[in-house]
């Protein structure tokens, strides 16, 4: 049984690792061969980017053994040339002057790389045109460029938006010598997480071909359902891959849905353990805090549609709060519309993994207090059909909100900090949640599909009649025909003495 790539991102070390490996470079030899020569690709973290850089550098190496067995391996003539390795991945870079000296340093160390000697000039930009002229000049061969994390930098100073815009300002400097090196070079790859505007940093660089959306490139990161049942098919012998995928996979990007690698590497190697590997490699802090700030409703996280500008106008000074969810995998598409010849997109979370651990982490942000014994009793409360103790468990958990998070956040004044609480943490169990659930009636709050119960909410603030209204509208008449017993609940929210203040039930058979 071959080997699990955990945490290994250099092909060599892969194959002759004897580990398993998923083939990609049908899709790196469609890409060289295409004729673009100039490509941007975003991704989530830990998406398999970094591999597929480096499958490209040891094909423009010409290391044509490291491929045999693999698709490209007779259909190439693995012609070498000189490659400029760029990464942004490790460390953090605080300041612009940090910036200009990890760059200088790549420039150094890929001169050494090359065999190339000149001396340094006046600023990175005329270093960097050096060495791509350089290069060319030595081997007498259009050069090859790759870019991993190209935007990290700048990712790690969002918070700080004055340095982040210096860094993104001398980035933009840096990533124009590009376009203006035209004549030198062969081949451009450039990956990251965001996809920032063509306005604010590839102005410079306007010859880009963007194949994030592009469906011939869907599945250029990540595992198919046939690569992991193919693939890992010893590996994970005897498993439900149905539960499998609807933990893990769902990432989509106008193809086929795939998983993320480090998801399922560690998924078998933990013993077929269910966790949120991929999401606590890094709690999403800078997206709860942009949460809170602008008052989110959280409900609407499975409301969102997106036009094209939208879904790539993520900038310092211009963050949408949906747009930067989508490139860091917390949201996907799900669909594609056409509007009137107009393109828009509906977003979703991906799958039960995300949706989990997501909904933890903003319950957990909002209240500021651990969501594990409220949710378990909730939880409970639900699949044992006892309103006294559901009641009881949401009173409880808004007396155990600390009174100073109200008075340092005035989200708590608006009706949704109340229901998006509630909502996160029901979501945060698992079970099926529809919010704004469609009747012919009008729109339930939301309804929660347990096996053998359909709960059908209603909220209402300072006021009464949340019970009344989904019997008035017979909200409950779309689920008459499951068979599940159906249970109606109203429930008011008191906003001066910031708790529930009646919950109120009716159960129908």
């Amino acid at each position: 049984m071959k080997k699990l790539p955990i945490g290994i991102s250099t092909l060599d070390k892969i194959i002759n690792g004897d580990c398993v490996y998923v083939d990609k470079t049908q899709t790196a030899l469609n890409l060289i061969e295409d004729g673009g020569g100039y490509y941007f690709l975003s991704r989530p973290r830990r998406f398999g980017k970094s591999l597929f850089l480096d499958t490209l550098k040891e094909i423009f190496y010409g290391n044509k053994e490291l491929f045999k067995g693999l698709h490209i391996y007779d259909k190439y003539s693995f012609e070498k040339h000189p490659v400029i390795n760029i990464s942004f991945g490790s460390g953090k870079i605080n300041s612009k002057d940090e910036l200009n000296s990890k760059i200088m340093k790549i420039i150094i160390d890929n001169k050494r790389d090359l065999n190339l000697n000149f001396e340094n000039l006046n600023n990175i930009s005329q270093n960097f045109e050096e060495l791509i002229y350089q290069a060319y000049k030595k081997y007498n061969k259009r050069v090859v460029i790759l870019v991993d994390e190209y935007d990290k930098p700048i990712l790690d100073n969002i918070e700080d938006k004055e340095i982040a815009r210096e860094i993104r300002d001398e980035l933009k400097g840096f990533y124009s010598v590009i376009k203006d090196s035209d004549e030198y070079l062969k081949f451009v790859f450039l990956t990251g997480v965001s996809k920032f505007s063509k306005v604010s940093l590839f102005s410079g660089l306007n010859n880009l071909n963007d194949i994030t959306l592009n469906p011939n490139y869907a599945t250029i990161c990540g595992y198919t359902q046939t690569e992991l049942e193919e693939k890992f098919r010893e590996h994970l012998k005897g498993q439900d891959f149905d539960k499998i995928r609807e933990w893990y996979n769902g990432y989509k990007w106008l193809g086929e849905s795939v998983y993320n690698p480090f998801d399922i590497l560690l998924f078998i190697n933990n013993n077929f353990d269910y966790r949120n590997y991929w999401f606590s490699t890094a709690t999403p802090t800078f997206l709860l805090k942009f949460i809170e700030k602008n008052n989110y409703f959280i409900p609407d996280f499975e409301n969102i549609i997106l036009d094209d500008n939208i879904l790539g106008s993520f900038d310092v000074d211009n963050i949408n709060l949906e747009t930067l969810m989508w490139q860091t995998g917390y949201l996907t598409i799900v669909e594609k519309i056409d509007f009137f010849d107009e393109m828009r997109y509906k977003l979703d979370i991906p799958n039960k993994e995300v949706r989990l651990s997501l909904m933890s982490s903003i319950s957990e942000f909002l209240t500021k207090i651990r969501t594990t014994e409220h949710k378990d009793k909730i939880k409970l409360s639900l699949f044992n059909k006892d309103m006294e103790s559901f009641e009881n468990s949401l009173i409880s958990l808004y007396a155990s909100i600390a009174n100073n998070n109200f008075t340092n956040n005035k989200m708590y004044e608006y009706e949704g900090y109340y229901v998006s609480v509630f909502y996160s943490y029901i979501k945060a169990l698992g079970q099926d949640i529809k919010n704004e659930d469609p009747s012919n009636k009008g729109r339930i709050d939301i309804t929660i599909i347990l096996p053998e119960t359909i709960y059908i909410m209603e909220f209402k603030t300072d006021g009464g009649g949340a019970l009344k209204q989904i019997k008035e509208k017979k909200y409950y008449e779309k689920y008459l025909s499951t068979g599940k017993e159906i249970i109606l609940v109203g429930i008011e929210f008191d906003k001066k003495n910031r708790n529930i203040s009646k919950v109120e039930y009716e159960k129908l058979r």
